[in-house]
């Protein structure tokens, strides 16, 4: 049987299964954010400054790769979602998208002779990146769960109705948790990564002392989050599509859906492993394990959110414009073609695997930074 056979519903729920999967592989990928706002704490001097640039200099490419992964995916198979979130709130969209911008233009310039900016001006833009494009990205997440301010015409037109076009949501203080959450996450996922890819016994030591308070304010954000999740309203649809308020709905969503549970539970657990085994064993590989559970646990937050009849993008401007996977996906043709299209995504993270696995054979070392011949961004 081939995807053509599939029912509409089975293929929009696939669909969402993988834009879940690719949203984990982002938030992981961000581990190069967090990297960029440890560099001075981890950092002695220049080179050592140099180091810890270098190592996550050569993987920021790789979560550009997850994105636009991530966005075509969304664009393909979520369509309305696109253009209401993205043509709506484009306030809050194009400054997440200048945040970005200015992380690949650091790494380009920032040891080129004669820049006009200087090296300090694009370390400031990478800690820019590393610290408000994560948060901000935090915040839009957040719009999953407390809504969004627009509404659509007949024709799906958008009218966002707040003139701050999505930076409203900067409003909703509760929007901060997750944001705050996942600048923690980052800054705890670029220290293991730190940990294992430089061979520098002080950077080290360093690395596992910032992710003992990482983790502290990690946990305080996360936890908040959740309870805040699993407390509040949700927005459900019924069978006839209409959307209503409902008591606990996200944690109702995770006790009829016990596989996702599982996942988010899996996730979390591991983790917690990976930094209990980085600070109190000192081992060094625990980036791998710790990047699977950031996968898994986003995974599955996403699943809640958009299975069981759940709709992921509330408006609470007119909650009969919230947005479903049913009633925001593209045609059943459009999702047949981009499911044999989707067979190529193993292709993708395969090459991401081995990108990852060729950079990585041989530890970032004093030695070669310092080395006359070593291209150093």
């Amino acid at each position: 049987m081939g995807f053509g056979d599939l029912e509409l519903l089975t293929l929009q729920q696939y669909w969402w299964i993988i834009i879940s999967l690719l949203g984990g592989l982002f938030v992981f990928m961000m581990f190069v954010q967090g990297g960029q706002t440890l560099i001075d704490k981890l950092s002695a001097n220049e080179t050592e400054k140099t180091m810890l640039i270098n190592a996550i200099g050569r993987k920021w490419e790789l979560g550009f790769t997850t994105l636009v992964l991530f966005g075509g995916a969304l664009f393909a198979a979520f369509p309305l979602f696109y253009a209401t979130s993205f043509g709506g709130a484009y306030w809050v969209w194009l400054a997440i998208l200048f945040c970005f911008i200015i992380q690949a233009v650091s790494y380009e310039y920032r040891t080129k002779p004669d820049n006009f900016l200087g090296q300090k001006v694009y370390e400031f833009f990478l800690k820019v990146n590393g610290y408000l494009g994560v948060f901000l990205l935090g915040v839009a997440i957040s719009t999953f769960f407390s809504g969004a301010e627009f509404k659509l015409t007949t024709h799906n037109f958008v009218e966002w109705q707040n003139p701050l076009r999505g930076l409203e949501a900067l409003f909703e203080i509760k929007n901060y948790l997750l944001g705050f959450a996942l600048v923690f996450l980052a800054r705890i996922s670029g220290a293991l990564y730190f940990i294992s890819s430089i061979e520098h016994d002080m950077i080290k030591d360093r690395a596992v002392k910032s992710i003992r308070v990482d983790m502290v304010m990690f946990l305080a954000f996360f936890l908040s989050f959740m309870g805040w999740m699993l407390t509040k309203d949700g927005f459900s649809v019924d069978a006839s599509g209409v959307v209503f308020m409902q008591e606990q709905k996200y944690l109702l969503n995770f006790l009829e859906m016990p596989l996702v549970l599982g996942i988010f539970l899996a996730g979390v657990l591991m983790v917690v492993g990976a930094v209990y085994m980085a600070v109190v064993h000192k081992k060094t590989c625990c980036i791998k394990t710790g990047g699977v559970g950031i996968v898994l646990t986003v995974m599955a937050i996403l699943l809640n959110v958009g299975f069981n009849g759940t709709a992921y993008y509330p408006s609470v401007s007119d909650l009969q414009n919230s947005l479903t996977i049913t009633n925001s996906s593209g045609s059943h043709y459009t999702l047949v073609a981009m499911s044999y299209a989707s067979l190529m995504v193993p292709f993708v993270l395969g090459y991401i695997a081995l990108a990852w696995y060729s950079m990585d054979r041989v530890k970032i070392t004093k030695e070669e930074i310092e080395s006359p011949d070593a291209h150093n961004y």
